[in-house]
């Protein structure tokens, strides 16, 4: 469907109008990021019970006596459904592939690893940067950092136009186009100071008209989307919401991808965002539940593996476990690497742990790796995975 100017109609948030000059093109103009919004019943029944999955799900995490046990899964999950909306095709059992040595990484691959790179340095800038342009900036780099798309000016605003459509379309054949490039610097300094501000309105619709305004803006010539849905649980964490990354709302987006897109347009289209902002607090209410029962279930799992291990009475074996759950995948060489002890002592551990149930042997990996599988860990980890 082309960008039709009889779609749009002036709104609160915007509107589309054809650029001036003789090569001129419909594009969307928004105006700044209205500081309050009406909210329907059916909108505030949703947003109750999303503060109350997200509140469980804080919890849970700020009692977790390793946090890290879940932090790195749970953003893989959220970093593989994410790059899925943009067409990549990554299980968690490829990363985990990777981590363990037994697979190189494909340009898929790569591309997880660079949100997670991004989410990582964003967290680590947060004490010295506030939510900014030039956080925004960083983190692009990070994401686009050796994949595809890295030859697009990564960390660099654009300063050509750029559209959403199909492979093959023009500015004039596009679904959306977003602003011309000369209107970024006031509609970033308005996205800004309202990312910082505290508006008349509940903290998770704040971050829903952050999203919607981040993808009509299209700040980057490429990885828009991305980093647009990683801002969603980082700006969870930044106000103090969440104490972790534990949140993985990508999961549910890219299962309804396309009422994702069409919630999106209707902001644009009709200045209509309470269908952006339902879909977006059934997410958190459902991957916030969805987060908190995996949790128990790999604290469950967690418990069990170090009582097995606790019978070979080895302190190595216990450092095992502690590396299962880190990558429930692992090889003898890695074994060794990380905890130090020879190839005898590694491949006797592994063997131990699989007698006991804890592993399973798996076929062995592209570069000649046999690989260890804890499955009911993979499994409580991950909806699918090759492994």
């Amino acid at each position: 469907m082309l960008m039709d100017l009889e779609r749009y109609v002036q709104t609160p948030f915007g509107r589309a109008r054809r650029t001036g000059g003789r090569h001129g093109y419909v594009a969307y103009f928004p105006d700044p990021i209205p500081r309050t919004v009406d909210l329907p019943a059916r909108t505030v029944r949703l947003l109750g019970e999303a503060e109350a999955a997200l509140g469980r799900l804080d919890g849970t995490g700020r009692l977790l006596p390793d946090p890290y046990l879940l932090t790195r899964p749970y953003l893989l999950r959220e970093a593989i459904s994410s790059t899925r909306i943009e067409g990549t095709r990554a299980s968690i059992g490829d990363v985990y592939g990777v981590d363990a040595g037994v697979d190189a990484a494909n340009a898929d691959v790569e591309e997880v690893l660079g949100y997670v790179e991004a989410m990582r340095w964003g967290l680590e800038q947060l004490d010295a940067l506030p939510l900014s342009t030039r956080l925004l900036c960083g983190m692009h780099r990070r994401l686009m950092a050796g994949v595809r798309g890295r030859d697009r000016a990564p960390g660099e605003f654009r300063t050509t136009q750029n559209w959403i459509g199909d492979p093959g379309s023009t500015v004039e054949t596009a679904r959306f186009v977003p602003p011309p490039p000369h209107e970024l610097a006031s509609l970033l300094t308005d996205w800004e100071r309202f990312a910082n501000e505290t508006p008349e309105m509940p903290l998770l619709v704040q971050n829903a008209l952050l999203h919607s305004r981040f993808e009509q803006i299209h700040p980057f010539l490429d990885g828009n989307g991305r980093l647009g849905r990683l801002l969603l649980v980082f700006f969870l964490i930044e106000r103090g919401r969440l104490s972790a990354p534990l949140l993985y709302l990508s999961a549910y987006l890219e299962r309804d991808r396309q009422r994702y897109y069409d919630a999106l347009q209707a902001v644009s289209e009709r200045g209509d965002v309470i269908p952006w902002v339902d879909l977006f607090l059934t997410a958190v209410h459902t991957q916030a539940s969805d987060a908190v029962t995996r949790a128990e279930r790999i604290l469950r799992l967690r418990d069990r593996y170090r009582m097995a291990a606790a019978s070979i009475g080895s302190a190595n074996s216990l450092a095992l476990v502690d590396l299962i759950c880190e990558n429930p995948l692992v090889t003898a060489r890695l074994v060794e690497q990380r905890l130090g002890v020879s190839r005898p002592t590694s491949l006797r551990l592994l063997r131990q742990l699989a007698e006991l149930g804890v592993l399973e042997e798996g076929a062995s990996g592209a570069r000649g790796q046999r690989r260890y599988v804890a499955r009911e860990l993979m499994a409580a980890v991950a909806e699918e995975g090759r492994f």
